[in-house]
Order: C-alpha cells, then structure tokens, then sequence
C-alpha cells in the first residue's frame, strides 16, 4: 500500500497514554455494527449509545477495594505503551522525550493518511450527489476510553459512536488482527478503518438512526438479521474506498486479497468454529465470511453507492 508522503487528516485525536476520565476511561465500540465488525470475538463497528453509568460505578468501587488492599489504581491504568500492529509501525517513547512525537509516528501517520483518503473519497462522492460530507473524528486510545456511546476498552475493538461521530480505534488492534485472525498487511488494517467510517456513512445517511430505532421493537434474532445487512453495507462502503484508492494508485498488488482475506477471518462463522467449534447463524450480526467477502468486494468492483443497499437486496 502506498501511503507514504500523501496528505494527513486534522481530524485525528490521540488518547494514547491517557487514563484520566473524560481523556481516557471509558470508551466502547459503538456504532452502526451492534457491536463492530472487528470487535474482539465477532463486535465490532457500531455502538450504540447507552448507559455507562453502571461502569463508572463498578469502576469506582474497584478503586476503593484496590485502594483498600494499598494498591495504587492510577499506576495500574498508566501501566505500559502499546505498540500497533503487523505492518511496523512504531511508537518510540523514550523516558526523556519521545523521539518521535505521537502527532508525528508511524501509526498515526498510516491512520492519519488513511482517514484523509477516505475524507477525500466521500467528500467527492457526496458531492455528486449535491450533498456535503461532515468527516468524522478519529480517536486513537490504548487501554481505556470514552465516548458518546459508554465505555470501551482494548477488548472492545474499532467502533463508530454514533452520538459524537467519531470512530474509536485501539492502537493494539492491528497487531491482534494478524496474531489472532491471521488478517495482516497494511491495506487490510486500512479496510478496518474503512469499515468504521462506512459507518459514519450510515449515519449521514440517516440508516444507523432508522435501525437504532427500529430495533427497539424487534427480538433479539430480528435485530441480529437486521445488523447484519447493516454491517454488509459499511462492508460495501468500505470496497468503494478501496476502489477509490486504487484510483489514486495507492493500491499494490496483493492489497485486495489482504483485505478480502480479514474480511474472511472475521465472518462470524469463522469467528465461532474458531471460539467454540460449532456456528450458531440466529446469533450472526456482522455476516459469514462468504457474505462479507462477497459486499466488500462489490463496493469495490462497482464504486456504486446504490450497488450497496444491503436492505432492498438478497444479503
């Protein structure tokens, strides 16, 4: 992927090394994907908001009993740097300075010029269609943080919050994707970020509002099924980027199968026979391997917004 030297987004906001409310606890993988589509064990993308107060408490209690037993609860949470991912980026912070600033490193430089392509590529898209696109925030966080839609932290994965549409992105995530679903390569850590601001799309589009609210009346199985046409659709979208950046020769031979292939390797069929040995399809809400494959690589093929409607199509 050749991503090196292209312009950055303003619109990344780093956390990292921060612990303190309202900068770092917190946090959660809200969005359009009930969960997200790379969520640790099959969440992933969306979150929707919700109540984090029974967090704060347990939290606090927490902090009371460790207090109690003489530990210190802050060192715990300031306890070690997380560096990302597969692809060798790097974050170098030394005990005296950083020799690389955190505005300035590898990992938000690849996630900085990554989100700008995708500014670029919907910010053109909309306005073929005489609208205007209203770019996201990208938060960049390791161990903890907050958000619009509650709590997250490293277990929870990439998400979109819908309520500060932003997209919520943890440092360590990238190295777990090749460790753990054997999905590497740059442009298939690009197509997470793709993922989530397909999402933003959604939300823009008035898609994630109508499902968030059509959901509130449906059983558990109807919202799964529901979700996962949701989740096939920011798949889509994030084919459409693809596309976008094959136009403008960022794209390396092997890239699409790289993305094709964490496609695959986070279908929650895949993501069960690996957890528990069996699938369990009523409880699907991001889509087997096949059907994320199969939308990705049609936003990519078409670059056609309305090639993505997941809703009015067989999924």
């Amino acid at each position: 992927m050749k991503w090196r030297g292209l312009p950055q987004s303003d619109n990344v906001e780093d956390r990292r090394g921060d612990n303190a409310p309202g900068g770092g606890l917190g946090g959660g993988f809200g969005g359009g994907m009930g969960g997200g589509p790379f969520g640790r064990g099959g969440g992933g993308g969306i979150r929707l908001a919700g109540g984090s107060w029974k967090m704060m408490l347990f939290l606090l209690v927490l902090f009371f009993i460790l207090k109690a037993l003489g530990i210190d609860a802050t060192q715990l949470l300031d306890g070690g740097t997380t560096t990302g991912s597969n692809s060798g980026y790097e974050r170098q912070i030394g005990n005296e300075g950083e020799t690389s600033s955190r505005a300035n490193d590898e990992m938000t430089a690849f996630v900085s010029t990554v989100l700008k392509t995708t500014e670029d590529a919907w910010t053109g898209i909309f306005k073929a269609s005489g609208d205007t696109y209203e770019k996201p925030k990208l938060v960049l966080f390791d161990g903890q943080t907050e958000s619009a839609c509650g709590f997250a932290s490293a277990a929870t994965g990439p998400f979109y919050c819908p309520g500060d549409r932003k997209v919520f992105l943890d440092t360590a995530f990238f190295q777990e994707m090749a460790d753990r679903f054997g999905a590497s390569g740059e442009f298939a850590d690009a197509y997470v970020i793709a993922h989530e601001v397909g999402h933003h799309v959604q939300n823009l589009l008035g898609i994630l509002p109508k499902f968030n609210k059509m959901r509130q009346s449906m059983s558990e199985v109807e919202a799964n099924r529901m979700s996962v046409r949701v989740e096939l659709q920011a798949d889509c979208f994030a084919g459409i980027w693809a596309r976008y950046a094959e136009g403008r020769g960022i794209v390396e031979a092997g890239d699409m199968e790289a993305a094709l292939n964490a496609a695959k390797q986070i279908g929650d069929d895949t993501l069960q026979k690996r957890s528990q040995g069996y699938v369990v399809p009523e409880s699907f809400n991001h889509g087997t391997s096949e059907q994320r494959m199969r939308w990705l690589k049609r936003g990519f093929d078409t670059g056609d917004l309305n090639a993505c409607d997941t809703f009015s199509n067989k999924i």
